[in-house]
């Protein structure tokens, strides 16, 4: 009972909210609430072994709040110990139901819902309390109203538990993903993300490794392999050049002389020595 005691005030301390509170649990899913106002105990058998991922190994009478929990046979026959639960403790199934929800989620009431289930509650007992009066006294007029306080009281308390699971069913479509993405786990404290503490994230940034041969790189920069978009590779020319082996076309190569001069032995203009010149060391006629 002592743990059960402290469940209860972890509850009140849960930092997360239902995705719908009691108010607007109609206006989340209202066919869900009308089938859970008409078929209570088809809800909140449902509820529970979804609750349960639809693993009823995992069932245990009042989801374990309960002193006789663990007590009824659980294990051989998962299926009928559930309907029991439903048909002969209704409030205390939704009520487990709602607890293993709170503690799997860290879920919170709110103070609206809060005084709504205390409400359901006060008008219960005083409903009751009114009922053993008429009971002892004998009079008319306080069984009259007695009638009319239990009267009210199973309105309400009809309606608070089909909104309940109402809201039950909602935060288990949010869950299992049914709209919007599934809830994503708080991380330990050692693991809090880098946004957390204003920086931004790691993979953000390039490796501290960087190719053999270039500087490291400023941070927002792709590595020096990568160039910008619309330049080529170093190794490519720009289009419309030749490559550097081959010369702009209309000239000879190296080794080619322009059409019309003679070969490099014959570099003295036409006509001039005769060819039959003296060579150098003949004598001068005059002598």
């Amino acid at each position: 009972m002592g743990d059960q005691m402290e469940k209860m005030k972890l509850r009140q301390n849960y930092a997360n909210h239902w995705h719908t509170d009691l108010m607007r649990a109609t206006e989340s899913d209202p066919l869900y609430c009308c089938f859970s106002l008409w078929c209570p105990l088809c809800a909140s058998y449902s509820l529970r072994k979804r609750a349960l991922y639809n693993d009823m190994s995992r069932y245990t009478c009042c989801g374990g709040y309960m002193p006789c929990s663990g007590k009824c046979g659980e294990r051989h026959c998962p299926e009928f110990c559930l309907c029991t639960e439903v048909c002969l403790c209704f409030a205390n199934s939704v009520a487990s139901t709602r607890f293993m929800l709170q503690d799997e989620f860290n879920l919170q009431t709110t103070k609206c819902d809060n005084c709504i289930i205390g409400f359901m509650f006060c008008l219960n007992q005083l409903a009751c309390i009114c009922s053993l009066i008429a009971c002892l006294t004998g009079s008319e007029e306080i069984n009259d109203a007695a009638q009319i306080l239990r009267c009210l009281s199973d309105v309400v308390y009809c309606t608070v538990c089909s909104c309940m699971q109402t809201q039950h069913k909602v935060e288990m479509d949010k869950r299992d993903g049914k709209f919007g993405p599934r809830p994503m786990a708080v991380p330990p404290a050692q693991q809090m993300s880098r946004l957390d503490q204003g920086y931004p994230p790691a993979q953000a940034y390039p490796p501290m490794q960087q190719p053999h041969g270039y500087p490291p790189q400023p941070h927002g920069y792709p590595p020096p392999q990568q160039q910008h978009q619309g330049y080529p590779p170093p190794q490519q020319q720009p289009q419309g050049y030749p490559p550097p082996q081959q010369q702009p076309q209309g000239y000879p190569p190296p080794q080619q002389q322009p059409q019309g001069y003679p070969p490099p032995q014959q570099q003295q203009p036409h006509g001039y020595p005769p060819v039959n010149y003296p060579p150098p060391g003949a004598g001068n006629p005059r002598s």
